[in-house]
């Protein structure tokens, strides 16, 4: 029943539905079916699916984002180790699909015996990461006009993980199955914090149930838009432009504090996403479903627009056939990090 009385908790699909009439209106009136497919043009399929974070990391200078190694599955786990030594990773770190959606296979490694049976399970290339440990992380939608050295942040937000606080009565397991947003995903709390589930967790105490800024993995969204200012667009506009022909999408970025960002400093990219991000500023911000789905045609307005200067500019989009062979490929490929998501212990 609580599902009902919510719709950001409704399936994906069902929130999206009605986005079926505005996509069909953009395909008859750009005569595109991909409309948006060469709106960031050096991203795979604009970032809409499938794209990797090597390619995104690749867009940007090596001090804005954390120390990362890329990891073929064919790698002997002791070369891996010396890799990392060798480049200055140290333990805890972040590992993650190099091709990844959904926070899905994400995980915090603590030493090597738990990176060996991260490795031992994937049968495709992944990162390793520097864990980057300041204390604030944000999500920051921006749209920049091909031609124009000026974007728009349309939305900011912070990211607060998921967690539960103790009553001092209360197990673990009926904390997180009384959770307003922790109760979704259940099964995999429940298995990821078996140890511990039969605890009682202390008056007051936070417990933390992941380091996940995803909305479908739990974490809370508070709106900060009315930070934004010239400062901190300015500031993203710099970091817009090293990318060069990164027009529309959402930078995840971690930073000491919302001022240190807007003097650029202490600031790391954890990732940005191209058309296939949401304007996640519609969650956890009291809106109704209608003020969400204009927030969303806005958005898909500057898609199209921009997706349109590109064209001009030579920028082809992708064609449907092959879009269609893309876009299967992706989703098989999320179904099968889905169920290794379930494997996966750590």
């Amino acid at each position: 029943m609580k599902r009902i009385f919510n719709w950001e908790q409704l399936p994906f699909s069902v929130i999206y539905a009605p986005f079926f009439f505005l996509w069909l209106y953009y395909w008859i009136k750009g005569r595109h079916f991909w409309f948006f497919s060469n709106v960031n043009p050096t991203l795979y399929f604009g970032g809409f699916e499938g794209e990797t974070k090597r390619e995104m990391f690749e867009q940007l200078p090596n001090t804005l984002y954390p120390i990362t190694i890329y990891v073929d599955p064919s790698e002997n786990i002791a070369y891996t180790i010396k890799r990392m030594q060798a480049s200055g990773l140290q333990f805890p770190v972040a590992v993650k699909p190099d091709v990844g959606t959904k926070g899905l296979l994400f995980r915090k490694i603590e030493n090597a015996q738990q990176l060996a049976a991260y490795h031992a399970l994937l049968p495709f290339t992944y990162l390793i990461q520097e864990m980057i440990t300041w204390p604030l992380e944000l999500s920051i939608f921006y749209v920049r006009y091909p031609g124009s050295d000026k974007g728009t942040i349309t939305g900011l937000i912070e990211k607060e993980y998921l967690h539960v606080k103790g009553d001092g009565a209360s197990t673990l397991k009926r904390l997180i199955e009384q959770h307003p947003k922790a109760f979704m995903i259940a099964d995999e709390q429940r298995e990821l914090h078996k140890e511990n589930l039969d605890n009682i967790i202390a008056r007051n105490e936070v417990y933390r149930l992941n380091e996940l800024g995803n909305h479908n993995r739990g974490a809370r969204f508070i709106n900060l838009s009315n930070k934004i200012d010239e400062q901190l667009s300015a500031v993203m506009d710099k970091i817009n432009l090293f990318s060069k022909q990164f027009y529309y999408g959402r930078y995840d970025i971690k930073t000491t504090s919302l001022e240190d960002l807007k003097h650029c400093r202490n600031i790391s990219i954890l990732e940005f996403n191209g058309v296939g991000s949401e304007p996640n500023h519609i969650y956890d911000n009291g809106l109704s479903y209608i003020d969400a789905i204009k927030i969303i045609a806005k958005h898909w307005r500057c898609m199209y627009e921009i997706g349109k200067i590109n064209y001009k500019q030579g920028a082809a989009y992708i064609p449907f056939f092959k879009g269609i062979k893309m876009f299967r490929a992706s989703k098989k490929n999320t179904k099968f990090m889905e169920r290794l998501n379930l494997q996966c212990k750590l």
